[in-house]
């Protein structure tokens, strides 16, 4: 379908750029980019990972081509640019409902939150660790001084609170006191409900195993009533027959 037939179809829509699968950049990424470049000024190549290896970092990459000007001649190259996934309010609504069929009952909010958190963390470990990694390179001088890099890695380090203040590492205290003092009451309130529910428990099974002796001896005791009253009546029904016998038989001479 061309370009003219697509606005006709999404008319709404517009054209930003292409992607690629990759999973890297090819040398004829930049032909195609300036192909791109008739229906928009400044097309955002991106490159998805169809096979990512790593969960922690989105499989895509953003690039976009600038001039590079050198002593013979000018090409193009490509740049990296920050990226980020989103959605719009419909597809949020639709993969919520979706959701909804595949979840696993079994795992709690707070679970979710945990594991959440626990996976920015591993993320923000690898940042820091190719932060590292980097400046050892430059250290070694095995890659070039990046001015900007060491002006972001200052802002980073100017808002990092100062931990050795006694106020706030006071304040730290008592917020973890807080929140350990809120989760130890709550386990202990767990664990007694949890005993009272065993109790209650047994207590009612008590109840209905007394209820089903006391059933199966009253059943028990009106079979032997039975019993003797079907024994009885044949005892007497015996005795008639043979009272009627010897009426019935006539008297000797």
């Amino acid at each position: 379908m061309g370009y003219p037939s697509t606005l006709t179809v999404s008319a709404r829509e517009k054209v930003i750029g292409w992607y690629s699968t990759g999973p890297k950049i090819q040398p004829a990424d930049i032909e195609i980019n300036e192909m791109v470049r008739r229906y928009t000024p400044q097309p955002v190549f991106c490159i998805i990972d169809v096979n990512p290896k790593d969960d922690l970092e989105i499989p895509t990459q953003a690039y976009v081509s600038v001039p590079d000007v050198s002593d013979t001649q000018t090409q193009r190259n490509f740049v990296h640019i920050q990226s980020e996934i989103g959605a719009m309010e419909a597809e949020e609504v639709g993969v919520e409902h979706l959701l909804r069929d595949i979840r696993d009952t079994s795992v709690s909010t707070l679970s979710d939150q945990v594991a959440q958190k626990v996976s920015s963390l591993k993320g923000l470990k690898k940042r820091m660790d190719t932060l590292a990694d980097y400046l050892k390179k430059v250290a070694a001088g095995k890659l070039p001084l990046n001015h900007q890099i060491l002006y972001n890695l200052q802002d980073i380090f100017n808002l990092c609170p100062n931990l050795q203040l006694k106020e706030l590492v006071t304040s730290l205290k008592v917020n973890t006191n807080d929140n350990m003092l809120v989760i130890y009451v709550a386990s202990l309130i767990r664990s007694i409900i949890a005993l009272h529910n065993l109790i209650n428990n047994k207590l009612k099974n008590q109840d209905l195993e007394k209820i089903k002796r006391l059933k199966d001896e009253k059943q028990e005791k009106k079979a032997i009533e039975a019993k003797g009253q079907a024994a009885e009546g044949k005892k007497n029904n015996k005795d008639d027959g043979s009272s009627k016998k010897d009426e019935a038989s006539p008297p000797k001479k």
